[in-house]
């Protein structure tokens, strides 16, 4: 018997199981696939060709996590991109990155080179707050009197001294950024159309939404959290992809003690006495443990693995409006050779950089439209990296790989559609919208995978293919995620805890998640409370 079980060897299973079993319990980690990883893990996707399946880009990773796991004695490096982001317009182009953004937007308005030290300068004030809160609990509403709550007005007191340090102008730019959309936010900066797209991606990034859409602009904040090698805001490649961060992860879990057991998917969570105490496998094994740990999606956790009659009422409830869904269409690609953009044909470092083909923050919108009325936009947002010019490993020599995170599409098609049919139509047309930026692109494709919002879930428990395990509204963030009450990674039924990004902070690969959970059940355990 385990003193905890894991459900789900995702990067935040892996981390709460590394710190559990440094501890002194006995972890168990059950994974479904026969991979650790969940949507973080490198596949060989056609003949000689491999790459990062679903997520597929490094910036959010936890330093703490990142030294605490002793990631890089694991076998984890991570390199940064040559280039930031690179958008490819009609004749033209715009190429950001250290010591090349301010003199590339000039050429667009002087105006707005001259404000972006400014913008940065006040969206990084929020953002240092913000990152110190990552590794926080928030705090959790409690039932009962003065006694019960002193700990949460503990942790609200040490949230308010945090924002406390912000100055006036940084406390009207957090309420803006909370509440606004992405658009109206970087309207209110600048003037010309290649900084604000460049920018307003990352608002509608795994966010089915237009960036005009109020709420969009936290998202937008959401991504400016990470950091590569100590350097703030960078984006970066993991050597070998992102399965090598998972797969450093498991190594350090393992050399604690942690039993990972892959191929053991959970068909239920038993409880006995209003208490979780173990599970029972899709093979019909029952495995007893003191707790028992979900890293999986909430609604797969409290909708397919636990009889909803010992849930609360309203808990079940809110769990069954919990929105999930983001417009993503995930491909990965075997090339012949590398792309050559009509605006820019030869290569260079600009090919290192996220690529996002939506020339304006008007473009974006447009597809957003499109989608929700139709099911996928005529003219999608498309983000590529080509992660082979940073990574040799990952393709035959003078051969590339791309990654193609594509928006906007339905999570769920509407008319009874199913993403079944539609695939490949989709997978097509995105191709084709390269190809336009690029021509040449579509014959030099050897080889492709396509996932729709359907295979994303049916694959990685993505539910609606959403890539944060819920949508980064304000109903659905810190104390409220999943739901208010809750927030604090304990489940309604007692000892059964979550720990993936269906709670605080929230989607990518950071291993807060795992990392604050884990924090909060040794307490739990310390203090007797199971």
């Amino acid at each position: 018997m385990s003193d905890v079980i894991i459900i789900g060897a995702g990067h935040n299973g892996l981390v709460c199981a590394f710190y559990l079993a440094r501890a002194g319990l006995k972890v168990t980690v059950l994974e479904k696939r026969d991979v650790v990883g969940g949507a973080a893990v490198t596949e060989e996707f056609f003949p000689g060709f491999r790459n990062s399946m679903a997520s597929y880009t490094v910036s959010l990773l936890n330093p703490k996590v990142i030294a605490d796991l002793e990631l890089p004695r694991h076998g984890l490096k991570v390199v940064e991109r040559k280039a930031a982001n690179f958008l490819p317009m009609e004749g033209d182009y715009l190429l950001t990155g250290e010591g090349r953004t301010k003199d590339a937007v000039a050429r667009f308005s002087r105006k707005d080179a001259e404000r972006l030290d400014a913008y940065n300068d006040r969206l990084d004030a929020i953002a240092d707050v913000l990152r110190d809160l990552v590794l926080e609990t928030p705090p959790n509403m409690v039932e009962g009197g003065l006694f019960s709550a002193i700990p949460e007005l503990i942790k609200s007191a040490v949230l308010g001294n945090k924002i406390s340090k912000l100055d006036t102008t940084a406390r009207r730019d957090l309420l803006a950024l909370f509440s606004q959309s992405a658009g109206d936010w970087l309207d209110g900066w600048f003037e010309s159309e290649p900084i604000k797209a460049v920018l307003g991606f990352d608002g509608i990034v795994g966010n089915f939404a237009s960036p005009y859409a109020a709420g969009s602009a936290y998202v937008l904040l959401h991504h400016v959290f990470g950091e590569v090698n100590g350097k703030k805001g960078a984006w970066g490649h993991a050597i070998g992809g992102m399965g090598a961060i998972t797969q450093a992860m498991a190594a350090a879990a393992r050399e604690k003690g942690v039993e990972i057991r892959t191929g053991v998917g959970v068909s239920e969570i038993l409880s006995q006495n209003g208490k979780a105490n173990g599970v029972v496998t899709e093979a019909g094994e029952r495995l007893d443990a003191r707790l028992v740990i979900s890293n999986l999606h909430p609604k797969l956790t409290f909708e397919k693995l636990i009889d909803p009659a010992i849930l609360p009422p309203d808990f079940a409830e809110r769990i069954a409006r919990y929105r999930s869904g983001s417009g993503t269409f995930r491909m990965n690609v075997a090339l012949s050779e590398l792309p050559r953009f009509t605006c820019l044909p030869e290569p260079g470092d600009y090919l290192t950089a996220g690529i996002i083909m939506a020339p304006s923050l008007a473009y974006m919108d447009r597809a957003f439209i499109d989608a929700h009325r139709d099911g996928w936009s005529k003219q999608p947002i498309i983000e590529m990296l080509i992660p082979s010019l940073l990574d040799d490993s990952l393709a035959p020599a003078g051969q590339h790989v791309a990654s193609l995170f594509c928006q906007h599409v339905q999570p769920v098609l509407s008319g009874g559609r199913s993403w079944d049919d539609h695939r490949e139509t989709v997978a097509d047309l995105m191709i084709d919208t390269v190809d336009k930026w690029a021509p040449g692109f579509k014959a030099s494709v050897l080889g492709r995978v396509a996932l729709s919002p359907l295979d994303l879930e049916r694959k990685f428990g993505l539910v609606g293919g959403d890539i944060f395990h819920g949508a980064l509204s304000l109903d659905q963030l810190f104390s409220a995620r999943p739901v208010l009450g809750h927030g604090a990674y304990r489940a309604p039924l007692k000892g059964l805890y979550l720990c993936g990004a269906g709670t605080h902070p929230g989607g990518g690969v950071t291993g807060a998640p795992g990392h604050n959970a884990a924090r909060e059940i040794l307490a739990d355990v310390r203090n007797r409370r199971i």
